[in-house]
């Protein structure tokens, strides 16, 4: 049997990188994970190839060489994915797939010969098994939550590790948290499940092995869900591992603000090579906190919380919301004081979408306000829902947001505040390699002589070099980042907003 593994193409968006990525000549941020994963439960003796669209061509000839397609895509790339099952039809390949977009919504793609819904571990050898037999069934669904300590390590062989800026592996699924808004229960439940310590370094080392050195991100819902086992079991085990191997990967997660609340675990954290943390800021408005259920920010000093974080070595990204039913008219000039305030450098201000299955999604239906799908690009304007605020006044707002926090003066003046804050560990820095050195040439290039920025880099590189010489790295890796967040801006913001109907299209709405 040939199978193709294929990745869709994700749209320039915020979190591309794209921009930045030509600084250093990479593709693409991260390989495809959950195929990978897939390659690996595949029987022995199958000839398996991997096309990442993001950094490869699809030809005609890799769908004809293939018996089967699998595909593997989230919300943002629909698009992409519609154009590879409308290809494999039309050359005759039959197409599996599976993964956070087809599990939501399933009817959506009526060309997929085989969906491979919900989690692969339970699924997936389903499906295998009646493949097997010659009787392969349309849809495979279940409700179970597997043990995830049953599966398999990424085969790794299939990717070119050197088109990408860093890995990623998986530690935990699920969140302990509800908030209205986020489908992970709904993919993934609110028990968290996690790996074994031994599973853990087994992954790390074949990254290792396959010669990985550099950044590995971990893509856990909420990597602190269970913070017992990570204190007494994972942490410290990932702190020795790295120490035996001189300190090989630069790591980073995604958690809940309530990190902060926790010196111990922030201290081990950053001790394992924790260098970065995404963390769901969303919104200082209390109201608007309350209203989607997001607890574990509310009563909080989110400000000082975020720069406990910064203390202990952790650099917080940050995803903001505007466009809930509480929102202030003076929400965005709150949401700009406090990204300023904070120093959370990389901030991704989305306006607020109801993903198929979410609380909201179900309390929006009732209210008769659903309008389209959604598109997984929450910064391109695209609400699928009507919001209580008048819309233009909404976009408005949030083009003031966009336009005010990576305007030149604003995002350096932030990287400043950050620095001030950061208090690094010295064994989490990046090894120095040559397309370090081009992407500092082409930076002074870039932005130091082209871009209308470039006052701006150059006070930062002076203030960074005379005060902070250990942080020029970084603070070179934030002007980069800078350049491409402002691309993205201007490009949202120079386009078009479409008109909004006010009234929902049908009663069903939702795409």
């Amino acid at each position: 049997m040939k199978i193709l593994l294929v990745y869709p193409r994700y749209p320039d968006t915020f979190w591309s990188f794209r921009h930045a990525l030509k600084f250093i000549s990479k593709k693409a941020s991260f390989p495809p994970l959950g195929l990978l994963t897939i390659a690996a439960m595949m029987p022995a003796g199958w000839s398996q190839k991997l096309v990442d669209m993001n950094v490869a061509d699809l030809t005609d000839e890799d769908i004809r060489w293939a018996d089967y397609i699998y595909l593997s895509a989230m919300a943002v790339q629909a698009d992409s994915a519609r154009e590879i099952i409308a290809r494999s039809q039309r050359l005759g390949t039959a197409v599996v797939a599976g993964g956070p977009l087809f599990s939501t919504e399933p009817e959506e793609f009526s060309g997929v010969d085989h969906l491979i819904l919900d989690e692969a571990e339970v699924t997936l050898p389903l499906f295998l098994a009646d493949l097997e037999r010659g009787q392969p069934q349309r849809k495979y669904t279940s409700p179970e939550r597997p043990d995830i300590e049953k599966t398999p390590i990424p085969l790794w062989s299939l990717v070119d590790m050197k088109k990408y800026s860093s890995m990623n592996i998986q530690y935990s699924r699920g969140c302990p948290y509800d908030c209205e808004f986020c489908d992970i229960v709904v993919l993934n439940g609110r028990k968290p499940r996690t790996k074994s310590k031994d599973q853990v370094l087994n992954e790390l080392a074949s990254l290792y092995r396959h010669g990985w050195r550099g950044s590995v991100f971990f893509v856990d819902d909420n990597f602190i869900g269970n913070k017992k086992k990570l204190k007494t079991e994972i942490l410290p085990a990932i702190i020795e591992w790295r120490r035996r191997k001189r300190y090989p990967f630069v790591l980073s997660t995604e958690a809940s603000i309530n990190l902060a609340d926790d010196d111990e675990l922030m201290r081990l954290m950053a001790a394992a090579g924790f260098d970065a943390v995404f963390v769901g800021v969303e919104t200082p408005n209390e109201e608007s906190l309350a209203e989607c259920n997001k607890q574990q920010n509310q009563q909080v000093d989110l400000v000082a919380a975020v720069k406990r974080i910064q203390h202990h070595g952790l650099q917080v990204q940050g995803g903001f919301i505007v466009g809930f039913d509480s929102d202030p008219l003076s929400i965005f000039k709150s949401q700009i004081n406090f990204i300023q305030k904070s120093g959370i450098v990389t901030a991704m201000v989305g306006l607020l979408n109801a993903p198929r299955g979410t609380r909201l999604y179900q309390r929006l239906k009732k209210e008769n306000r659903l309008l389209g799908r959604f598109t997984g690009d929450n910064s391109d304007y695209a609400m699928n829902f009507v919001p209580r605020m008048n819309y233009q006044t909404l976009i408005d707002g949030y083009k003031q947001i966009l336009e005010s926090i990576y305007s030149p003066k604003q995002y350096y003046e932030r990287v400043k505040t950050f620095l001030r804050e950061y208090r690094p560990q010295v064994k989490t820095r990046p090894r120095l390699e040559f397309y370090h050195i081009k992407a500092f040439v082409r930076s002074l290039w870039l932005l130091g002589v082209k871009d209308r920025g470039r006052w701006y880099y150059w006070k930062l590189l002076i203030s960074t070099l005379f005060r902070r010489p250990r942080s020029l790295p970084l603070s070179v890796t934030f002007s980069v980042y800078g350049y491409h967040f402002r691309r993205i801006v201007a490009r949202y913001v120079s386009t078009p907003v479409p008109h909004m109907a006010q009234t929902p299209t049908t009663g069903k709405s939702g795409g």
